[in-house]
């Protein structure tokens, strides 16, 4: 935005394409299944590694091209620095905990080296490694925000197999401004089969060419192979602007074996061909524009108030109340967390009232142990009037109620999916549950069967650890890579962000706030597409767009792990 008389960052948003050559083989009865985890220096180029992102797991792979990308903010003026660990998944492990997966190597340096060798690649040993590299791509994104929704399908493709026929999957690369192809998308594999009909999908054109319509497009077909070696079928090229015109003469390409057709001469004359079976292209609204439409973000709040949390009268408890006679006394963790995340998402409220739980305590005037309470203790009036009401109700708790247990999430989940199911109708009301607490909850099945219960619903959690417990059981609930399941349940979509506050922490021992609340609203946005998305709506009040298509509810292409169908 230009402010005339203010100072700008030059700052924009770049694009990671990684992959690794030579990854060291850590498995016995295959290859190693290697993953990258992206993190960047705490506030200021301080504190804590925070982790940015990661890309899927490549199975039986010493070489991967991943296909996920990593989005970061680059700044000019500042040293931005990154790690990239790459580990061998473990397919036991349960959660985002990098504990129980082999390390395979890492490097640190900053974005800004990334940026400046974009021309050439940017390639780096990786440390304990053993010979291993890491190459990386990085690029300015468009702002484009059109959607291309996509369906290939081959026919008589190159017998590949000794004693079948072959196992083709489609891999779609974008050239770069520095004439470079990067892996942008990988379809399912299709067995057995010389004719495949790949699934429809859908990519961001921004992914897919950067918002460039002549931008060439790469399309390798391959024969997948269980040892993680696939044979390169053939390939050929397109862009677009081509692939907008539809399905036709036009869109039916032969692939190309380079090695064949150098050996056959004339006589080769392809490997088989694709034909483009659909193509739409729509606009996709942001969450600014449901923002700007009349969709109002409705903030509640629940405190962990059970007794593990400490006597809130000593300096050492979560929930220190101060020292009387100081007018100075610092936040504790509870209120730095409620400020910093409450302070953004109010600006997204019309009315600025919030009601405000608590959970895990014996409340007056009986003294039973509850696991949903309003803050204000008045059931009549449960509602906060901005940030500073929800403190002030929250300090009215802590003196009123007396700290007990057990740790139970579902009550207040549920107590916020009644709400949100009464508006998942219409798209004006969207709900956010932030649940600030210091331990291991003790209902862990429920509230897993509860947050899946509400994955179909206008409702996001946020859940942020505070204290030096052992959060790794909480990486399950937050399901980056796959969705998140109980028994036989799945949820429909990830809804959760748990986020531990103590690696926000700065060498001088104050909390960065504005990192703290950067990180832990991070997923809102795309959430809330998500579930606009999956039901079909577009911003309550936007203004009449004659390329603005309806959505088509879908589940959308595969994330996580990639393996054959």
């Amino acid at each position: 935005m230009f402010q005339p008389g203010s100072a700008g960052v030059l700052s924009s948003t770049v694009e990671l394409s990684l992959r690794c050559e030579g990854l060291q083989d850590l498995d016995t009865f295959s290859k190693s299944d290697p993953f990258c985890v992206v993190e960047f220096l705490g506030p200021g180029g301080q504190g804590q590694w925070m982790e940015a992102g990661r890309t899927e797991t490549i199975w039986d792979n010493l070489n991967p091209v991943w296909q996920k990308k990593v989005v970061m903010d680059y700044n000019f003026e500042q040293r931005q620095m990154i790690r990239l660990s790459v580990y061998d998944m473990d397919s036991e492990v349960k959660g985002t905990s990098l504990k129980s997966h082999d390390f395979l190597g890492v490097v640190e340096c900053s974005l800004g080296e990334v940026v400046a060798a974009q021309s050439r690649g940017f390639s780096k040993a990786l440390n304990q490694g053993k010979g291993a590299r890491i190459f990386i791509v990085a690029e300015e994104l468009s702002s484009n925000k059109e959607e291309a929704v996509l369906k290939f399908s081959g026919k008589k493709m190159d017998k590949m197999d000794w004693f079948g026929k072959s196992d083709p999957f489609l891999e779609i690369h974008r050239s770069t401004e520095s004439n470079q192809y990067i892996l942008v998308h990988r379809t399912e594999v299709v067995k057995c089969t010389l004719d495949p009909q790949w699934k429809q999908f859908q990519i961001p054109v921004r992914s897919l060419c950067n918002g460039d319509d002549d931008r060439d497009l790469r399309m390798d077909v391959y024969d997948w192979n269980s040892s993680g070696s696939h044979e390169i079928i053939g390939s050929f090229h397109t862009t677009l602007r081509k692939l907008r015109q539809g399905p036709g003469s036009d869109n039916i390409y032969d692939v190309i074996n380079a090695k064949k057709e150098k050996k056959k001469g004339s006589k080769y004359k392809n490997s088989g061909t694709i034909s483009l079976n659909f193509c739409q292209v729509h606009i996709v609204p942001s969450f600014l524009d449901f923002i700007r439409g009349g969709t109002q973000v409705n903030f509640t709040l629940a405190v962990d108030f059970t007794g593990s949390n400490g006597n809130p009268n000593d300096p050492a408890s979560l929930h220190y109340r101060g020292d009387p006679n100081r007018t100075d006394n610092p936040p504790n963790q509870y209120v730095t967390a409620i400020r910093s995340v409450g302070e953004v998402v109010q600006d997204y409220d019309s009315d600025k009232m919030f009601p405000a739980l608590g959970f895990g305590s014996r409340i007056p005037p009986t003294g039973q142990v509850s696991h949903e309470f309003f803050l204000s203790l008045d059931p009549q009036q449960p509602h906060c009037a901005g940030i500073d009401g929800v403190l002030a109700a929250y300090y009215n708790s802590l003196y009123s109620v007396q700290l007990y247990g057990p740790t139970n999430f579902s009550p207040v989940i549920r107590h916020v999916a009644k709400f949100a199911q009464a508006y998942q109708s219409d798209p004006k009301n969207y709900f956010i549950l932030l649940i600030i607490t210091d331990g291991i909850i003790t209902d862990f099945e429920e509230t897993k069967r509860s947050i899946i219960s509400s994955s179909g619903l206008p409702m996001s959690i946020i859940i942020v650890g505070v204290g030096s417990e052992d959060f790794s059981a909480m990486d399950e609930l937050d399901s980056d890579d796959s969705l998140l399941r109980s028994g036989s349940l799945v949820a429909q979509r990830d809804i959760v962000q748990f986020v531990e506050l103590r690696k926000f922490v700065q060498p001088n021992g104050s909390w960065s706030k504005e990192a703290l609340a950067k990180e832990v609203l991070a997923e809102i946005p795309d959430q809330l597409l998500s579930y606009m998305k999956s039901k079909g709506f577009q911003p309550p009040n936007a203004t009449p767009d004659e390329n603005m298509a309806t959505f088509t509810p879908s589940g959308g292409p595969p994330t996580g792990a990639w393996r054959p169908s």
